[in-house]
């Protein structure tokens, strides 16, 4: 049996805490030191005026099989805490779009049913779709060079309308990135482990019902604690020191083994900088090479008796006419607390974020009035628009990122901006890439146990 070792985690994202998970499950001392008061970074709980919601609207996938395995490991039921529902890409009826849902069928059948079945798309457009899925998979969904989405739609022949209704707002809303700028060989990764795995369960798409942080974070420090673990909140990490040993301290406190830094970009730069250790010069330079895209969430309450046909819809953004939301959710079908609230998602949001909170809750709300054909969306009660500017990285072609190894023994990097194996592995900023690399930060200092 392996000796117990210490071990320190700095941030209480994501990435943060399935590291603390992982080096906890294998009977390791954990302290876990997380900035802010609720854990969860940038999917986290926000509360303003008596309600509770995110700081972000986000949709699981059923191809998120770490995510999924430490909700199970700490004690939370899937079942009860998210809405499952098929791949699906349903806009409002009349709104031009298309109605495309998957029945629960073995794969590939369910796509291919689906296709058939699909409203709103023309011959063209059907068979432009089979002709890409058809040559992804005679690929093994591998890109050897990369290129822009964009340019791959273009090269497989994909249609205008087809773009506009499925491509585009999935490129968003995977990467968070435009198809122009985005990476091609992420989104076909992206699409390998849903639209092209063997099972038809990891389309699947998962919304949550419950907050976001107490989905995940809150459990895991529950679970950390639980095995005798310690976490702070409140605590912010100023400095870090190799001590002559090998050891860690974590702002002039403590020893430790090991420490996973899993914070944002940003701050993981400004903490390897401190070290001033050559061996960290590259990983530095690489988080300060990145740039960031923002994602805006806009909350409309309503009365309690307003609700959507459907959990969520997909909307027809159209900047040149103030439309800017590309997804909008209904959060009273997934927490009955939250009668009346609709959620509004808008994925690399520059553009939207510029025109003001005020002026953009008012946009949103005349978009919905006239999609949903509801007049009454046009007047909310109250509106709340949150804006992370830097959700995620800008998934760009040939990113260059780090992986987990900082270049210093017993010091670890965990976060969505990693990347982890060969290019067939890199996932965008999301909430899966982030477990996943926390996962491997913790495999890369644990040692194996002896049974």
């Amino acid at each position: 049996m392996v000796e117990p070792l210490s071990f320190a985690v700095i941030g209480g994202g994501w990435a943060g805490c399935a590291a603390a998970m992982e080096l906890t499950r294998a009977g390791h001392r954990v302290t876990v030191h997380e900035a802010a008061r609720t854990p969860g970074g940038r999917a986290r709980r926000v509360e303003r005026d008596d309600m509770v919601f995110d700081n972000g609207q986000h949709i699981l996938l059923g191809a998120y099989t770490e995510t999924l395995r430490l909700l199970k490991l700490a004690a939370q039921d899937p079942r009860e805490l998210i809405l499952d529902l098929p791949l699906q890409m349903r806009y409002p009826a009349g709104s031009d779009g298309m109605d495309f849902v998957a029945p629960r069928w073995p794969a590939p059948l369910h796509l291919a049913w689906a296709l058939l079945r699909a409203h709103g798309l023309a011959r063209a457009d059907k068979v432009a779709l089979i002709r890409f899925s058809s040559a992804m998979r005679w690929m093994g969904w591998q890109l050897y060079n990369d290129c822009t989405v964009s340019e791959l739609l273009e090269r497989f022949d994909q249609t205008d309308r087809l773009i506009r209704l499925m491509w585009r707002p999935l490129c968003l809303a995977a990467l968070n990135t435009a198809p122009e700028r985005a990476s091609a060989r992420v989104f076909v990764n992206v699409l390998r482990d849903s639209l092209g795995a063997r099972k038809r369960s990891a389309s699947d798409m998962l919304i949550p019902k419950t907050d976001l942080s107490a989905l995940f974070p809150e459990a895991a420090i529950r679970y950390v604690e639980s095995k005798g673990g310690r976490v702070m909140l409140g605590s912010k990490v100023e400095a870090l020191l190799q001590q002559p040993d090998g050891r860690w301290q974590v702002n002039g406190a403590g020893t430790h083994d090991g420490v996973v830094l899993a914070t944002s970009c940003m701050q993981a730069a400004t903490l390897l900088q401190g070290l001033q250790a050559p061996a960290v010069d590259d990983v530095v330079a690489t988080l300060q090479a990145f740039e960031y895209e923002p994602i805006t969430t806009c909350y409309l309450r309503y009365d309690a008796s307003v609700r959507l046909g459907l959990p969520f819809y997909a909307l027809l953004d159209a900047p040149d006419l103030a439309h800017w939301g590309q997804f909008v959710f209904d959060r009273g079908q997934l927490d009955a607390r939250q009668g009346g609230l609709l959620a509004v998602v808008i994925s690399a949001s520059g553009a939207a974020a510029a025109q003001g909170h005020g002026p953009l809750a008012q946009a949103v709300a005349a978009q919905l009035a006239q999609a949903l054909d509801m007049a009454q969306l046009a007047a909310p009660v109250w509106t709340q628009v949150i804006t992370e500017k830097r959700a995620t990285f800008a998934c760009t072609p040939d990113l260059q990122r780090p992986g987990n190894a900082s270049g210093l023994p017993g010091l670890v990097l965990a976060g969505d901006y990693t990347a982890s194996g060969d290019v067939a592995s890199h996932y965008p900023a999301t909430i899966e890439a982030a477990v996943r690399s926390g996962v491997q930060a913790a495999a890369l200092l644990r040692p194996a146990r002896s049974h």
